[in-house]
């Protein structure tokens, strides 16, 4: 007889700890005054109304991660804010056809549960959710040993809004003389971060002992939500684009109509100082801009005479500015002139 014990928990699956996490989750929110408190944490799935206000409801559904900024967290055993990054990424896409965020749901796969670790994961992911009004529904936390190296782990996140089909952010909307305006970013978002690393590991940098760059590297993603929900609401905005990986021209391109282009002034633009230390430290300006957002993470495509309005809805440190309009033109985008990167 054998009488060896196989147990799932000595294979490396704790599913003690995982229903532990899943009642912290459920808790998290009822803790903070005022606060969006979410509902069907643990459940199979999750039943959602939709909101009785639009008369045409149209669904849009957005999923993104967060990329290898997980291994800067992991180098400086900091994560609180990479929950707020993962919301970021799809509820700023969501934006960009007009929708309003109503459910997010996360996914984490892990070495090893580490309740510590999961709980400031889970606790930026709320953050993130409030910041953008929408509801944490549920999610799944996979425990994969054998899969990642110990301590190593990643996450996903799917967002769900809606939009009223009268409401919604197309091409069509674009003309000629439209303004195109920067909104900035509070640094470098969820992109680049492989560059950034190979950087850091080329030029022999620790990112524990330099300062500037522990404050930097972390810096979460701007949730532009609240400010172009309104400006879609009062029909100030033609079209907006989210500035992610491959930077200006291969985010503006996807919203520009045929036969029109983007022109962007670059010596407009207002970088800021992570981007000034990448390019300092030998990144070439053609590959600053196929890379990383550059100080813009976010554009917005609207008529000159609202520019007034629309600069009212953010606050001084988000206000946008002019880099460009819309023109008559075969290339989607022109990039003329070249960023001050040191001014």
């Amino acid at each position: 007889m054998n009488n060896k014990k196989f147990t799932y928990k000595k294979s490396g699956v704790n599913i003690d700890a995982a229903d532990n996490f899943v009642n912290f989750i459920s808790k998290i929110s009822s803790k903070k005054k005022g606060k969006k408190k979410f509902s069907n944490i643990g459940a199979f799935g999750s039943i959602n109304s939709i909101p009785n206000n639009i008369n045409h409801p149209q669904i849009v559904a957005c999923t993104d991660g967060v990329g290898t900024k997980i291994e800067i967290a992991n180098s400086l055993n900091k994560f609180d804010t990479i929950g707020i990054d993962l919301v970021a990424m799809s509820v700023n896409d969501l934006i960009v056809q007009g929708a309003k965020p109503l459910l997010f749901l996360d996914y984490i796969s892990i070495n090893k549960i580490n309740l510590s670790k999961l709980k400031s994961i889970i606790k930026g992911i709320v953050e993130g959710c409030n910041l953008s009004g929408c509801n944490l529904v549920g999610g799944e936390t996979a425990e994969m040993p054998g899969t990642y190296e110990k301590g190593k782990f990643d996450i996903a996140g799917f967002a769900v809004g809606i939009v009223d089909r009268n409401k919604i952010l197309n091409k069509e909307k674009i003309k000629k003389n439209n303004l195109i305006l920067a909104v900035p970013s509070s640094g470098l978002h969820s992109n680049g971060y492989s560059l950034v690393r190979h950087l850091l590991k080329q030029k022999r940098i620790n990112i524990k002992k330099d300062k500037f760059l522990k404050s930097k590297l972390l810096t979460p993603t701007k949730i532009y939500v609240k400010e172009i929900i309104s400006l879609n609401d009062k029909n100030l905005i033609n079209g907006c684009a989210n500035i992610t990986g491959g930077g200006l021209s291969d985010n503006l391109k996807r919203i520009i109509p045929k036969n029109y282009s983007a022109e962007i002034n670059l010596n407009k633009i207002k970088t800021k100082e992570i981007f000034k230390w990448l390019k300092k430290n030998g990144i070439s300006d053609i590959e600053m801009l196929k890379t990383f957002n550059c100080g813009v993470g976010f554009c917005l495509i609207i008529e000159e005479k609202n520019l007034k309005r629309v600069l009212k809805y953010f606050t001084k440190d988000y206000k946008p500015y002019v880099i460009g309009k819309i023109t008559k033109g075969k290339n989607k985008v022109k990039l003329n002139g070249c960023i001050n990167w040191f001014k």
